[in-house]
């Protein structure tokens, strides 16, 4: 955990969030500034800033973002219809908090072009 970090404030509770799915390695909420209908933000409990720092020891927090994006996805009912996964990674690549996390979003029909 990092004590500056806003997603492990919301890990440890000391920062509220609207939460759809949490289990032993990831948690999940509704994003606050959503891009669409449904934006959940998925994070591993552990602290690893970017996509980059993710090595062998973290591939399992990596596997369970994609299995909590499905999970997701089930439960705000966007499965059938489809939903973006999205990890930005470090400033250029759109990523603000720099806590590995996934965007899920749908619930209507997204744009083809890049944002």
């Amino acid at each position: 955990m990092s004590d500056d970090c806003i997603f492990c404030k919301i890990v440890n509770g000391t920062i509220p969030c609207s939460k759809v799915y949490e289990d032993d390695h990831v948690m999940a909420f509704d994003d606050i500034h959503p891009m669409a209908p449904v934006h959940v933000i998925v994070i591993p409990k552990r602290h690893i800033p970017t996509l980059l720092d993710v090595k062998a020891e973290g591939m399992n927090a990596a596997g369970a973002l994609i299995t909590a994006a499905q999970e997701v996805a089930r439960i705000k009912g966007i499965d059938k219809r489809g939903f973006r996964a999205v990890i930005n990674c470090n400033k250029e690549g759109g990523q603000v908090i720099f806590h590995l996390h996934m965007h899920v979003l749908g619930g209507q029909k997204l744009k083809d072009e890049l944002a």
